[in-house]
């Protein structure tokens, strides 16, 4: 049976033209409708999305589309990797990488998991959106977000040893220079999600030293902020007492747990290296 769909998805990839009615170009996140190719269904429409993050959304999805990927990340494409996490709902098609004219599944329809990401190599191909024979397409939409990796970014991400060990003193003041999130507070409360394979730690922040979006508001007057960080549930992260110097990465809207030393510790650490000339950022500390 999937041979037959990849024979049927590739003939439609060799001789179909290309429909230039949804074009988008110059953009991170791209909408359309599939209802433009009622008249021609097995049309590929190609799609340009020229950002290092963004989402696409299609709707009632018919024929196919091809999404090039156009970086603004001055590497080669063999050293990034492109990662893509469909939203929950998302429906109505297959997700290949596409190469020469070969076609390599990803995602099937059937396969989406919520939460899930998916990721490949940008020299792998391009992906290649194959709407999938549906009696009603007035329910069904493709929906993706999507983000551009270098290759060490996604291996600390993705991998759950990784990203779960402890970070030695140098990666901590790193941590502590470069994070999207460092704050300094304690933990609140500590919760599992098996499904989705994910913690999240809910955190009391005394101190909010950077946050690239409001992950954390404040408590009234009470001069604290509430917020939360996510991390793989294979990390078996628990509740502890004390402050913590929390650091994390966003990625696809979610902050994603980093280095988080305790705070005595992280202190110790940054004295030290500031009185070797070594650390590589000024960071308050009282």
């Amino acid at each position: 049976m999937l041979s037959a769909v990849l024979d049927s998805v590739i003939a439609v990839l060799l001789v179909c033209k290309a429909t230039t009615s949804q074009y988008s170009s110059n953009q991170c996140s791209w909408k359309g409708s599939g209802l433009t190719h009622s008249t021609h269904s097995r049309d590929v429409e190609q799609v340009y999305l020229r950002c290092s993050e963004g989402s696409l959304e299609w709707l009632y999805p018919t024929g196919a589309l091809r999404v090039n990927l156009r970086t603004n990340i001055a590497l080669p494409h063999k050293d990034l990797t492109v990662c893509i996490k469909p939203y929950k709902d998302s429906k109505g098609s297959n997700i290949y990488l596409e190469k020469a004219g070969d076609l390599k599944l990803l995602v099937a329809e059937e396969d989406y998991i919520p939460n899930k990401v998916y990721c490949f190599g940008m020299d792998q191909g391009a992906l290649f959106i194959q709407a999938t024979p549906q009696m009603d397409i007035s329910r069904k939409i493709t929906v993706f977000q999507y983000e551009l990796f270098k290759d060490r970014t996604v291996a600390d991400l993705r991998n759950a040893p990784a990203s779960c060990r402890p970070c030695n003193d140098m990666e901590v003041l790193l941590a502590a220079c470069t994070s999207d999130l460092v704050v300094r507070g304690s933990i609140r409360s500590v919760s599992h999600d098996q499904r989705q394979k994910e913690s999240r730690i809910d955190i009391f922040a005394d101190k909010i030293y950077r946050q690239k979006k409001k992950t954390f508001q404040t408590i009234g007057k009470s001069g604290k902020w509430l917020g939360h960080i996510k991390t793989p549930l294979q990390c078996g992260v628990k509740e502890g007492e004390g402050d913590f110097l929390f650091t994390g990465s966003m990625h696809f809207g979610e902050i994603q747990l980093g280095c988080a030393p305790r705070y005595k510790d992280f202190r110790r650490i940054y004295k030290e290296a500031r009185d070797k000339g070594e650390n590589p950022c000024e960071l308050s500390t009282d």
